[in-house]
């Protein structure tokens, strides 16, 4: 590469990859394949349209790469279509948004301390300028979904859609409860597994399509392990119909076929028997880590994790935001983020809580015992701050502790 600056940050970044714990939840590393397909010629193609219906010529060998995609992820979560176009996770809710609803209309989604993402109708999305929108929670004292809320509030603003699924949940989410609410006043559902799409296609999760949720979206870059962008699903001709409308022309032009491809390596990989291993040790990863909190007396959402999430509310725990725990652990090389938690007190850029997945360090071969040790360096330093030598000695073990990844080839 003759552009020395980027070159530079690129090997900077590496290295920040290579000598960091990756906590980030929705993050994950990518196999060599993904890398290959993502950095291909695929990207200096134009494909507005779809496979076999393009607006453009010289489209015969993309056509074969969306198809792959569109076929892989089919089977995956056993659903009669997907639409594989969209950039991202919020584009995919926005344009699933676009395909069924009229400006104005109402929707009803989880509130972001509680654990929803910004695009379930949070005050400074567009969802919320281009909708009404209203928000469900969770039990405060369980911190878990609480249904009859939704019921009642379902029940007296009647939204036109309800949407489900989270970006800081660490239970599983009762899908049938969702679509028997949504039943009930006639509203559309909408399943945002973004975050667990990779345990549904391994049977680790519930599959909410098994459970009649009109539309399903995710990213695929998450325990998906692929290539950033979107995808979205569904059961039902007409909904199908409308979602391709609305992701091409409605609401984004030609799609990037190199991100495609990569997605559908990524789909190709996850058919395979290792996947559903890799994301057993996820799970088993995130309940050590949790176990190993819980027993230093950490404060967990939930009090524990039945998936890749661990959501810790370290003001109550340490005294401290979730900001500045995000800062100390930066010093110690651990890569985590601040987080709401329900009932949250502090803005969301400051935060009472942390956001701790496993599944990139799963991906680098961490196992339990790993994880375990990874809790004990944090609770370390969490209870010593302001203890400079300390710090010093555990991003020392930090480094360390990075370097036994690797040991298992997913």
């Amino acid at each position: 590469m003759k552009d020395l600056k980027i070159l530079k940050a690129i090997k900077n970044e590496q290295k920040r990859q290579d000598e960091h714990v990756e906590l980030i939840a929705s993050e994950n590393f990518v196999s060599q394949d993904v890398l290959e397909a993502n950095g291909s010629i695929l990207t200096n193609k134009y494909a507005e349209g779809y496979p076999s219906k393009r607006y453009y010529g010289g489209c015969e060998n993309v056509d074969v790469v969306e198809q792959l995609a569109i076929d892989r992820i089919k089977k995956l979560f056993n659903a009669n279509f997907a639409n594989v176009q969209t950039h991202s996770g919020t584009q995919a809710n926005w344009s699933a948004y676009n395909a069924v609803l009229e400006s104005g209309d109402k929707i009803l989604g989880m509130a972001l301390d509680s654990g929803g993402h910004l695009t379930h109708g949070f005050h400074v999305s567009s969802t919320s300028k281009y909708f009404q929108a209203k928000s469900y929670g969770v039990d405060k004292e369980t911190h878990l979904i609480d249904f009859d809320e939704i019921r009642r509030v379902a029940h007296e603003f009647k939204p036109k859609l309800i949407i489900c699924g989270a970006s800081a949940y660490s239970r599983i989410i009762d899908f049938k409860k969702f679509k028997e609410i949504a039943n009930e006043i006639g509203a559309l559902l909408l399943a945002d597994v973004a975050h667990i799409a990779g345990l549904i296609v391994t049977g680790l999760h519930p599959n909410p399509l098994d459970f009649g949720v009109d539309i399903v979206t995710s990213t695929t870059h998450k325990t998906l392990r692929g290539s950033r962008g979107g995808i979205i699903l569904t059961n039902d001709k007409e909904i199908a119909m409308k979602i391709d409308k609305s992701v091409f022309p409605g609401t984004q032009g030609g799609p990037l076929m190199n991100q495609i491809a990569g997605k559908a390596v990524a789909f190709y990989e996850a058919l395979k028997p290792e996947f559903k291993i890799y994301q057993k040790q996820v799970i088993k990863n995130s309940k050590a880590f949790a176990k190993r909190l819980l027993e230093k007396n950490f404060l967990l959402i939930s009090g524990g994790t039945d998936n890749h999430i661990v959501l810790v509310n370290v003001k109550k725990s340490f005294g401290i935001t979730g900001q500045e725990a995000e800062d100390i652990m930066q010093k110690i090389n651990i890569t985590l983020n601040k987080n709401t938690v329900p009932f949250d007190e502090e803005s969301p850029r400051i935060t009472s809580g942390i956001r701790v997945g496993s599944p990139a360090m799963t991906s680098k071969g961490w196992i339990e015992q790993d994880f375990t040790d990874l809790a004990d360096i944090m609770i370390s330093v969490f209870k010593n701050i302001d203890d400079n030598e300390l710090i010093k000695i555990k991003k020392q073990e930090i480094i360390n502790l990075v370097k036994r990844a690797n040991r298992i080839k997913w």
